[in-house]
């Protein structure tokens, strides 16, 4: 089995940077797992389009990315197989083109693409200004975003 696991964020923006620290945490916290032969990491400070060659080859994908809607910061979301196609065009994110928008065009594109299995979790952004850290509420749930990692991994494996 080929998992990737894909932590998105930019480093400058305070909560964006999420995905980025929680896949880090991850392989520092599940090393057995992260070093396994068939499972690979993968950070992208900008990936728009550019996520669909990170996910080449995988047959499994975990994306974590920070989101910004209406509930409190640090609250997570996972949207699962069959969830991804809920999101329209309208979905929100820093990184150019949204993370669903990409995944819907690349499994209509890439045949390859349309067999891999993505889950994405998503953490719930407070502040994303220029030069902030992660917010307390947001530092705080970061094990749990490794937990849940680490559960969406052992699911395909």
């Amino acid at each position: 089995m080929n998992i990737v696991v894909v932590g998105l964020g930019q480093t400058l923006r305070g909560d964006d940077a999420a995905g980025l620290a929680a896949v880090r945490r991850w392989q520092e916290k599940y090393p057995g797992t992260a070093s396994r032969p068939g499972i690979r990491t993968e950070t992208s400070e900008l990936p728009g389009l550019s996520l669909l060659d990170l996910l080449e080859g995988a047959q499994a994908a975990v994306i974590v990315d920070a989101v910004h809607g209406a509930a409190q910061p640090g609250t997570l979301h996972r949207i699962g197989p069959d969830d991804l196609s809920a999101f329209t065009s309208d979905a929100l994110s820093a990184h150019g083109w949204g993370v669903a928008e990409t995944l819907q065009l690349g499994r209509r594109l890439f045949p390859t693409l349309a067999g891999c299995r993505i889950t994405l979790i998503g953490v719930e952004a407070g502040r994303m200004e220029m030069g902030a850290g992660l917010s307390p509420e947001v530092e705080n749930v970061l094990g749990a975003v490794c937990d849940l990692i680490e559960k969406e991994v052992q699911t395909v494996l």
